[in-house]
This record gives C-alpha cells, structure tokens and sequence, in this order.
C-alpha cells in the first residue's frame, strides 16, 4: 500500500485500491509533512524518494494495511470478529403460563452482563404494560448474550422468550423454527401441564434438543422427585440430568447456562452459499418502520445488500443490520446461524409475512424455506364506539394496533342497535381481551363488544337468483334465509385438561353439559388428563373461566382445531321492545337454545334500567318467541293531586295515564347501557 502527499488533493482512502492521498496548502511547512504523516500512519515511515513526481507527489510505503485513523470509520461495525458456528447456540424457553420463563430471561440476561444491575427490571424482555401487570408474555422477544463457559470459551447465545398462553402457541411455533434446542422450564410445585405437554410436542417436532428444567425449588411446595418422574412418565424426556433452578433466588444460574453450552447443539449452514433467511417476527417501529427479526440460514446479510421476499417477491435495501442486547446494537452483517434484526425502509408490516425466506436479489437461493402455516383468526366479534363520533377515531387507533399485531384482522360492520364498527378476528378470548384493553388504555376508547362468534360453514341450496354454493359465517347478523340451507357445520376441537383427582367430577359433569364427547381418561402421578372433544362454539363463552372456578385454578386447559362438522344450530335472536338487537343474536344448538334464551332474557331484564313503559325482552328462533321476560313501567302517580270527590275522575286520570304510556312504548326508544352487553354476553351458571 502507498500514501501519497500532494499540494492540493483532500484527503481520501481508496479501499480497492488500499491507497490514501494526502492533499497539503502550497505554503504548508515540508518538514511538517513528515511529522504528520508519521502521527498519521503510527510509525515511521520514509520515503522512497527525496524528489517530487511528476503529479507533484511523494510517494511513501506503508507497512501497514489500513491507517489507525480511517480504521474506526471505514471498517465494519463487528463484521471482521465473525462467529464460528460451533460457538452459537439458539434455543428458546418454553413452558406453561406462569411458571416463571421470562424470570429465568432476566436472570440469564443478568448473569451474562446482557444489562447492568441499574438497567434490571423485572421481566425485562416484556415491552407492554399490560404483560407486566397480568406478569404474562404476550410477544415472543429475543435477546443476544456472550457467555464465558467454564472451557474459557466464549459462547454467542441467542435466546427467545415465548409466551405460555394457548392463544399464543403460534408465537412459540415460531419462534422453535429459528431454534436448535429448548429450556423446558417446568414449576416444581405444579408440575407438567397441558400447554407444557403441547409446547414439548412442537419442539420435538422441529428435532430439537429439550434441557429440562425445574424452577421455583425453593418453594415450600415444591416436589422435584415428583416432577421429575411426571417428566419421564407423561413426555418421555430422561430427568434424571434436569437443571434444578430457582430463577427469583438466583439458584442454579450458572447449572443452566452451562447445559445450553454443552447439550443444546450448534447450528448448521454454509457461510459462502446464497443468503436463505427465515422472517421470524415483524414490529412497527414509528422512527425506523418495520424491523424484522429474521434467522440466516446460508449466507450472509449486511447493511446496503438489495434483497428479496421470496414469496412476495418484493426487493427491497437493507439500511441497519443489528442485534437485540436485549438494546438495540448495530452489527456489520448477520452470517449463516446467527438471529439479527434489520431494517429496510419498509412502511407495512403487511409487507413482511412471518415465514417468507429472505434472499440476496443478485444472487437468489435456489428454493425458498417451508415457512409456517398462515395463522387463522379463531374468535370473531364486534367492536363498536359507545359514542358515534368516536368512529374515525376507532378505525385509526384498530390500523395502528395491527401494525404489531399481524395476526388480528378487521373489517367495518354497521349493527342497527350499534351503529358503526368492525368486525375483529382474534386467536382466542384473551388475545380478544388484550386487543380490547388496549385500545381502552392507549388510545383512550370507550367501546361495547358484541358475543364472540366463531367461523361456521354453511351449504346453500339453489335460488331463483343464486346458485347453490357453500359459504363462510363470521357474524350471525348475516345468517341466510333458513329455508335456503341444508347443512351448517361449526367447528370442533379437540381440548386436553389436567386437573387433580378430587374435582374430576365437576369438570366432566361441565364438559358433559358443553356437548362434549370423552375419548380418554387417564391417571398420571396422582392427576387425571382427560381428553375430550368439544364445539369451540361452547369453549368461546366462559367454558376457561367456569373450568377455573369448579377446579379453584388447579386445572390446566390446551386445545387444538380438528375441522368442522354439522349440528343442529339455529339463529337465536334476541328482541328489545319488538326490535331484534343484532348485537346479542347469537348461533347456539337447538338442545340448548331454550336454557340460553331464558338466561339471556333474566340477565337483560336485571340489566336494562326501567322506563316509563313496559319493555318485552324476548328471545326467538325464527318467528318462534322461546322465553320472554318484562320489565314493569316506572309508574308516576297521577292521581296523588285528586284529594277528593267522585271516583270517576282518578279512573279518567289513569285511562289517560294509559294511553300515553301505549302511545311511548309504540315510538320510545329503549337505552341499553353498556354494561348491559358486556354482563349479557358472560353466560355462566350462576
């Protein structure tokens, strides 16, 4: 490499070439040129030659590559210190709900100097309020960590939280793929249950490497023996070698980093094949837009690549290539097995669809990866302003929401008794309920939420106008002419529920009255696990809360969707003062239509304030009124001024009384506040 000093030239490092030019004032001191120089290059240099060329410049060699001062600036972030593969490890933690996965984060986070003892909070890697308060995870997070084993080597780990609620298995689903191995964390005082036993099931489907681990050891209930054989008897893992931890006390630590270093295997990839990335996760951020958290597996990404969306087809600039720590570091590029974020100027999360494979535009990967299976709405319902006004407002604040929740859908709807709103697709009833609260807290909305529904599918028969065809139902509100279908199927799924022996009883007497249908029942360490099959139009209402309650919170519930099948359903409207209230109808079973309508009706009429009039509540299938109840009239005293004389004239005072009240009920209109919908639509058995 060669420096040369000219009179004129600004300075310039030319990495192809690996040659600087060094640009002097004419009446710059020559010796000072030297001195410079030396100070530039960080040693002694001298010069080939004592006379000028012929472009007025001294030419000098250098020893050296880069000079020390162009080092920082032009020379990758980190990209040089690049990662053998045999040094990174990506595994997630996985367990039930509550039993302490995003305290054993803080505490890994924490032992490897991922944040100071000042930056620690509790549950770190929870963004949203809402996940710190209710102490769940909602949005899978990943974090980087260096960690110095006990060989003296220094391990890359890239870990991912995940969430434990059976309506978020599709985050765990994701993040497992963009894993080798998993921390199954597993309470020592509750044991294995079912979303442990269904999260165990999806990592052994990815081939992964499962590190059991017993927390919470500490605890005056705690039963490691126990748990340890339930390990080995329900899922089938050897439990004798599980980590013993207390994430809260700080104990066995270290025992775990250790087991992820050495049984979780390293990944696999090719450093120098095309790039073939997998779209783990997309967010909105309002100063970067979409950051995507993606998972290389060949290849190489770095900042100022041009790359494409296999699926989409979209080619796009990577502008930040980085790593959560868990605070946002900028890397030089992300190589084969490492997991990194990177931003690309992209406005929509829309854009980015979880599971695409992400490749470099001039050099594409031969075939794209299998990605995942599109995520389904399972729950629909209405959301609706309480006030009219707030509508405009509604529809910003549900957009801006969906730009970090891909997996929430929405589409305008208008309701007679409601006005406008949208009609929202959720994963289940607390993905409902979290939407729900915060659109309340964040953006400051009052609104009323229709009965969950869920999707049925209806064969039509052939019209005068229409053809025979089969259709989706996701609002009872558009349920077709009766006489017009020939079958309506619902869907069915298959639930899986742990509970200790003493409130068997009650739980198969509740699955029993939801049309459930037993396949198996048996007795593991003490507990039974029942098996059942049941419509999720039961499952939508309260059936998780009723389960809770019978089993005073000691039960555990997973399920998933088995398909469709036909029943015997029917609209069950529900009529206001003769008006149907679209928002309360609802799709039920014929068995059960009568018991639900009676407790509708009971519910509103304890529910609706009285009015001046009388107010019919009814509930009707078709033209068929099944229960009825009244709300009696706030009756005014008329005749209190009549303190004497004939009694003809009181009678004249009520038979008037009458007629006005005949004549309110024809054109009153009947307020239903909204506390009344919500307490309407919790079914339960009192």
């Amino acid at each position: 490499m060669a420096i040369y000093v000219g009179r004129a030239s600004p300075l310039l490092y030319n990495l192809t070439m690996r040659t600087a030019v060094v640009g002097f004032p004419a009446n710059f001191i020559p010796g000072l040129r030297l001195a410079f120089l030396r100070y530039l290059v960080g040693h002694a240099v001298s010069p080939q030659s004592s006379k000028a060329n012929t472009q007025g410049r001294v030419p000098f060699r250098l020893a050296t590559g880069v000079p020390p001062c162009l080092k920082a600036q032009d020379s990758p972030a980190r990209g040089a210190g690049m990662t053998e593969l045999s040094l990174i490890r990506n595994f997630s933690i996985i367990a039930h709900i509550d039993h302490g996965k995003s305290t054993l984060a803080d505490r890994l986070i924490q032992q490897t100097g991922g944040l100071t003892a000042r930056e620690m909070t509790s549950q770190v890697l929870d963004n949203m309020d809402i996940e710190k308060e209710r102490g769940i995870t909602i949005k899978a997070q990943t974090v980087r960590l260096d960690y110095t084993a006990k060989d003296g080597v220094t391990y890359q780990l890239n870990l991912m939280d995940t969430p434990g609620h059976v309506d978020f298995a599709y985050e765990v689903s994701r993040s497992l793929a963009a894993c080798e191995g998993a921390l199954l964390v597993v309470d020592a005082a509750q044991g294995v249950e079912a979303q442990t036993l269904a999260n165990v099931y999806q990592s052994i489907e990815h081939d992964h490497e499962i590190v059991p681990v017993i927390n919470k050891i500490d605890l005056p209930a705690a039963e490691v023996d126990k748990v340890k054989a339930e390990i080995e008897e329900i899922i089938g893992l050897p439990a004798d070698n599980a980590v013993l931890t207390s994430a809260k006390s700080g104990i066995g630590i270290e025992d775990v980093l250790e087991a992820v270093v050495t049984r979780i295997p390293p990944p696999k990839g090719d450093r120098s094949a095309p790039l073939k990335a997998m779209l783990v996760d997309s967010w909105y951020d309002p100063y970067l837009g979409v950051v995507i958290l993606i998972r290389v597996i060949d290849g190489v990404i770095k900042k100022g690549q041009e790359i494409q969306f296999m699926a989409a087809g979209t080619k796009h600039l990577v502008d930040r290539v980085g790593c959560m720590r868990p605070k946002l570091e900028i890397l030089g590029e992300i190589a084969a097995g490492e997991v990194g974020i990177i931003t690309a100027q992209i406005k929509e999360v829309a854009q980015t669809r979880v599971g695409d494979t992400i490749t470099d535009a001039k050099r594409p990967a031969a075939e794209a990866l299998p990605g995942f299976k599109e995520v389904q709405p399972v729950v629909f319902c209405g959301l609706f302003p309480t006030d009219a006004a707030d509508f405009e407002k509604l529809r910003e604040s549900i957009s801006k929401l969906r730009l970090n929740d891909a997996s929430f859908s929405f589409e305008t709807e208008s309701s007679a008794a409601l006005g406008f709103g949208f009609r929202c697709g959720f994963l289940g009833l607390l993905h409902l309920e979290i939407i729900q609260e915060r659109l309340t807290r964040e953006f400051d909305l009052d609104l009323i939420t229709t009965a969950p529904s869920v999707v049925y599918k209806l064969k039509l028969s052939r019209s005068k106008t229409d053809d025979a065809r089969e259709m989706e139902l996701h609002n009872p509100a558009d349920m077709p002419d009766v006489n017009r279908i020939d079958e309506i199927q619902e869907p069915w799924i298959e639930a899986t529920i742990y509970c200790p022996d003493e409130y068997l009883g009650s739980i198969l007497k509740l699955c029993q009255d939801r049309r459930g249908i037993q396949k198996q029942l048996t007795y593991v360490g003490g507990r039974a696990q029942l098996v059942y099959e049941l419509p999720l139009n039961e499952v939508v209402f309260d059936f998780y809360d009723r389960l809770k309650s019978i089993s005073r919170g000691y039960a555990s519930f997973d399920y998933h969707q088995i398909g469709h099948r036909e029943g015997d359903l029917v609209k069950m409207s529900i009529m206001v003062n003769g008006d149907a209230v679209d928002a309360l109808s609802m799709i039920v079973h014929r068995g059960t239509a009568e018991s639900r309508g009676r407790g509708m009706c009971e519910r509103l009429k304890d529910l609706i304030p009285r009015h001046l009039f009388k107010i019919p509540i009814q509930a009707a299938i078709g033209g068929k009124v099944i229960a009825r109840e009244t709300i009696a009239a706030m009756r005014k005293d008329v005749t209190a001024k009549c303190y004497g004389g004939d009694i003809s004239r009181k009678k004249k005072l009520l038979e008037k009384q009458k007629k006005g009240k005949a004549r309110m009920r024809e054109y009153g209109n009947v307020s239903i506040p909204q506390e009344a919908f919500i307490a309407a639509l919790r079914m339960g058995e009192e």
